[in-house]
């Protein structure tokens, strides 16, 4: 009896180490003309696409997940060099031998083998369409003259799924290419200063383009209720607010 308790506790530490080594994350699924796209919230600034059989991880990075218990990745997608969207080991742990990787120049010192998109360009790659738009500062700086985000340095990206326009901004402020952007169905707009926007600058950008469905993102301890109420008489638009 006492062996069988030994082991009946064993196991329930088992299940529970299992448990909690990778929390539960959030999704959203969407029809599009060449089947289900499944959107997972990782956190920060951190997102799992799943479509046409296919694994994309968008920046990944260790602090929000074990990647240890994800997916391994078809296409990851790097925006720019900082440690928190270029993470060499959530990179090692999801990339396969034949993985193929977007990135930025700036972030291949870190990365090897990826394939570098500049700003404006549009590659197809494993059968998708990925057009790269910049991602830069106009207002916030680190000091005089030095944005957070150099002009150049990052992209965003605008991943095609069938008939659906999917853009994930970067780290980003309400930039003039952004607010020109047309037939975006679903937006990923950073909101956490000084970093990035502003609820007043996510809501600019957002009026201009009109994304069918906005998703704030990286916004750290920004009050989300905020943007909620600055959209809500903006036709076309619906804002989802998820854990990130």
């Amino acid at each position: 009896m006492r062996k069988f308790s030994v082991l009946a506790i064993f196991l329930m530490i088992g299940l529970v180490l299992t448990g909690t080594a990778q929390k539960d994350f959030s999704s959203d699924i969407f029809q599009t003309s060449a089947g289900d796209l499944k959107i997972t919230f990782i956190g920060h600034a951190t997102l799992m696409f799943t479509f046409s059989g296919k694994i994309i991880h968008v920046d990944p990075y260790k602090r929000v997940a074990d990647y240890s218990h994800l997916p391994k990745a078809d296409l990851i997608l790097i925006t720019h060099e900082h440690g928190d969207h270029l993470d060499p080991d959530a990179i090692s742990m999801i990339r396969k031998d034949n993985t193929q990787i977007i990135l930025t120049q700036e972030c291949t010192s870190k990365v090897a083998g990826g394939l570098i998109m500049k700003n404006g360009d549009t590659k197809t790659v494993m059968g998708l369409k990925i057009e790269a738009v910049p991602a830069y500062n106009i207002v916030n700086m680190r000091r005089e003259n030095m944005p957070y985000h150099p002009r150049g340095n990052g992209n965003g990206y605008i991943i095609t799924f069938g008939n659906m326009r999917v853009y994930v901004a970067g780290d980003t402020e309400n930039i003039p290419e952004m607010k020109a952007l047309k037939n975006i169905d679903i937006a990923f707009l950073p909101m956490n200063l000084p970093y990035t926007m502003s609820p007043e600058m996510v809501a600019d950008a957002a009026k201009a383009f009109n994304p069918k469905i906005l998703y704030p993102y990286h916004y750290g301890r920004t009050d989300t209720s905020k943007i909620v109420e600055m959209m809500k008489d903006v036709k076309g638009t619906e804002v989802r607010i998820r854990k990130m």
